[in-house]
């Protein structure tokens, strides 16, 4: 069963959910998982690919958008679409919806920054997860 983390930003804390998710997708990478990060639109996917590249300074995360990159070469894929391909390790969603693929990831991350839609979206969708009986976890982050 998919495990559901959600990591919420704490007031005052630099970055967004999308710095944020950046973060996440470095430490998953570090840690040999391969990670597909689910976003809302096309343009938000291209921010994340530009973001991956300047977020840390000194940080290296081979990333490319779906469909552009190739799988076998790239460990963390950034897509807007409906599906996932063939990733299966780990889930970063960006989108204000749960993705319909989010059960076959084993590990699925949801970052939360302190934007009023994002925290409503993430709400429904805790509450989504948790009537499913999905195993959940919070995390708050500062810095």
């Amino acid at each position: 069963m998919t495990r559901v983390g959600f990591y919420i930003l704490s007031e005052g804390s630099r970055g967004n959910r999308y710095t944020l998710a950046c973060r996440l997708a470095d430490k998953a990478y570090r840690q040999g998982r391969r990670v597909f990060l689910h976003t809302g639109s096309d343009a938000e996917a291209r921010h994340i690919d530009r973001l991956l590249w300047t977020f840390r300074d000194g940080s290296f995360v081979p990333h490319g958008l779906l469909g552009q990159a190739d799988p076998a070469l790239t460990p963390v894929l950034i897509g807007s679409g409906a599906d996932a391909e063939e990733e299966h390790d780990v889930l970063i969603n960006l989108h204000p919806l749960v993705p319909d693929f989010f059960s076959r990831f084993e590990r699925l991350a949801e970052p939360i920054d302190q934007d009023a839609e994002t925290r409503n979206a993430g709400r429904v969708r805790f509450r989504f997860y948790k009537d499913r009986g999905y195993p959940l976890e919070t995390h708050s982050i500062s810095g």
